[in-house]
């Protein structure tokens, strides 16, 4: 079927978004639009520079018989400040305020809108990484994981506390809660992570870092090696940070539950942007 440029715009506009990340031939184009790969060049010079422009992303192209082009997901340091204070504002609501001092996130990590944006977020900061899974611990880190993982175009694994029959074998370990200083279990299909992967670990909640560092100890394990640490929300109220190099969205400074109230600030995501 012969397309119009715009509506190859359109579509090859929309093929990208729907696969980040993926080495896509020229030819693939030039055989569904039945135009020529001069054309299809020229298509590409103008979504790339609308891309950069509005600050959706980038393509590269890789020169070559293996090569192509491939679309990569980036977030403008504008919008990314933006959303982070709005996401900050939304973590300072007190309502969310739980006896002990904990926080109610489970409508933010609910939140598709919101879960995507924050995916986006992560994936531009690693997005040079050469990252070959997302990992995370269940439960609350699930949909940050797949959200981050969409952009990357890679697979999630999951850590769990107990082992599930379904899953097979698994890897095994204990690790020190860095907040609690309990002794606590963790552990990993062994189908579900190859030797020697590149793994970025994303997490919803990060205090000492203990889960953290648990999980960079279960890697070891597996003889992969830690490529990136995300996570949306960090507390400032801690004595010993058990995790060193991390990427944050949003930083808790302070809790007070007798007066119900809540105070945040931004992360130290700008830093890597």
């Amino acid at each position: 079927m012969k397309f119009r440029r715009s509506g190859r715009l359109i579509d090859m506009t929309n093929y990208f978004i729907q696969n980040p990340q993926r080495l896509i031939p020229l030819t693939y184009f030039a055989d569904k639009y039945q135009s020529a790969k001069s054309s299809i060049s020229e298509d590409m010079g103008i979504i790339k520079q609308t891309f950069e422009q509005r600050g959706i992303g980038t393509l590269i192209t890789l020169p070559g018989a293996a090569g192509g082009v491939k679309f990569i997901p980036k977030t403008s340091k504008e919008e990314a400040t933006s959303f982070i204070a709005e996401l900050g504002d939304i973590v300072q609501n007190p309502e969310r305020l739980l006896p002990g001092g904990y926080l109610y996130l489970t409508d933010i990590l609910g939140n598709p809108t919101l879960v995507n944006h924050i995916g986006r977020l992560f994936a531009s900061v690693f997005a040079d990484r050469d990252i070959d899974v997302v990992m995370t611990v269940a439960t609350k880190g699930i949909p940050l994981a797949y959200a981050v993982a969409q952009y990357l175009n890679v697979p999630v694994v999951i850590v769990r506390r107990d082992s599930k029959v379904t899953e097979g074998s698994t890897v095994s370990i204990n690790y020190v809660s860095g907040s609690s200083k309990r002794i606590q279990t963790m552990l990993l299909a062994k189908r579900s992570l190859a030797q020697g992967s590149k793994v970025l670990i994303i997490d919803d909640f990060m205090k000492a870092g203990g889960t953290i560092n648990g999980m960079i100890s279960l890697l070891e394990e597996f003889d992969a090696k830690v490529a990136g640490i995300g996570v949306l929300l960090e507390s400032e109220d801690t004595q010993e940070r058990l995790v060193d190099e991390y990427v944050s969205l949003v930083k808790l400074t302070a809790v007070d539950v007798k007066e119900k109230h809540i105070s945040v600030e931004a992360g130290n995501y700008s830093s890597f942007i």
